[in-house]
């Protein structure tokens, strides 16, 4: 499976889990929601499993990963 799109659905709490697990993908602003790092797609392939790591351990579970068959 190949990662095609992250996004942050609503209901973020600004925790920076994400961001410290992959911040090639993830950014939160001070006191802000989490967005994907512009460029972000770049890094879908070597960072597939941090990326998925991020959405597994999000505590409100607002990271969505769209993935498609090889």
């Amino acid at each position: 499976m190949t990662i095609q799109k992250v996004s942050i659905e609503e209901g973020c709490i600004s925790c920076s889990l994400c961001m410290d697990i992959a911040p090639d993908v993830f950014d939160v602003p001070d006191g802000e929601d989490c967005v994907i790092q512009p460029g972000a797609q770049t890094h879908f392939a070597s960072k597939k499993a941090d990326i998925l790591l991020a959405a597994a351990d999000c505590p409100v579970e607002v990271i969505a990963v769209e993935e498609t068959e090889e």
